[in-house]
């Protein structure tokens, strides 16, 4: 209760809507309060997982931890903006792939790494720098993105703010779990598994409301939305995996680094382009549907990669015990 009262607390400071906004404006409710509040809540989830120990795990693993860090903050940028040009995306929706782009791999790139037989300590070490980090260079990408592609009609967006809202979405809730994880060990094990199943169906309302609340949109650019995030789904994971065994990477790491390349946290997107664009009509962002459309299709994108890691290590076990 402690937590959540504090996770609250940060929320409304956070947020650009008053309270007494809240009550005239009923229909926002769900968006500018129950999104972000369960993003910090997953983010939080993700912070109870984590220990000290995480953040300094890259410098015993420095080879594959600086491929990965190059895929996802310089190479994974540049081939969303491409893949936005190519695609012929232009206006929101490009920017939500651009916020997409930029955004952390979350806990779900940590459960699909455990699950294709990945490291998953370096993994998790990905997940807590990246995540502190996205917060300073998310904000500077999308300004720059919403300037080329949105031009004139560009929205004054305060970047510095959008910094310190990401902040206390994301990173602090991080810093809070940890803390309760240091502190009170035993009870935050406990807490762990209840709170990742509440973290995990928070995630699947999210993306289920992002396309719901957006449906005509999404029918109308699904021709284009579609294919540019399967495209940069598929593209991020083969670079991530080939630029590791290009420089002599284990499999086992090479699998982390392709799936924290080409893995996206979907929640932080789609609440971010709500932050930044309020939708009119009370729904969710045009600048956050991206995001939701990548929150269903990574799933079934990626399957064949585990498949096929898992066939690979089913393989290589059977043929060390012959």
């Amino acid at each position: 209760m402690v937590v959540l009262s504090i996770l609250v607390g940060l929320l409304l400071i956070s947020l650009p809507v008053q309270a007494q906004d809240l009550v005239e404006e009923e229909g926002n409710v769900i968006i500018d309060v129950v999104l972000p509040l369960a993003l910090a809540f997953i983010m939080f989830s993700l912070g109870l997982g984590l220990t000290r120990a995480d953040f300094f795990l890259v410098f015993n693993e420095p080879k594959a931890f600086a491929i990965g860090f190059f895929n996802q903050m310089i190479a994974l940028p540049i081939i969303g903006f491409s893949v936005a040009i190519l695609s012929g995306l232009d206006g929101e929706l490009a920017v939500g792939l651009m916020i997409l782009a930029c955004c952390p791999g979350g806990v779900t790139s940590n459960i699909l790494t455990k699950l294709a037989k990945g490291d998953t300590a370096l993994s998790i070490s990905y997940t807590a720098v990246i995540s502190v980090i996205a917060v300073f260079t998310l904000p500077l990408i999308v300004g720059f993105s919403m300037s080329y592609f949105m031009g004139e009609v560009v929205p004054d967006i305060d970047i510095l703010g959008l910094g310190i809202t990401m902040f206390l979405l994301t990173t602090l809730p991080v810093l809070i779990g940890m803390t309760i994880r240091h502190r009170v060990t035993n009870m935050a094990k406990l807490m762990e598994r209840s709170v990742n199943t509440i973290a995990t169906i928070l995630f699947v309302i999210i993306v289920i409301a992002a396309i719901a609340s957006e449906w005509n949109t999404l029918v109308e650019n699904i021709g284009t939305l579609g294919p540019s995030v399967i495209v940069l789904n598929v593209l991020m994971l083969g670079i991530g995996y080939q630029s590791a065994k290009l420089f002599n990477i284990d499999t086992a790491k090479a699998t982390t680094v392709s799936i924290e390349s080409g893995i996206q946290n979907a929640t932080v997107g789609i609440t971010i382009g709500g932050l930044i664009l309020a939708s009119p009509d009370g729904g969710l962002s045009t600048l956050s549907l991206p995001s939701g459309v990548y929150g269903v299709l990574m799933y079934p994108i990626i399957s064949p990669f585990i498949y096929w890691r898992l066939s690979k290590t089913k393989t290589s076990k059977n043929d060390s015990e012959e």
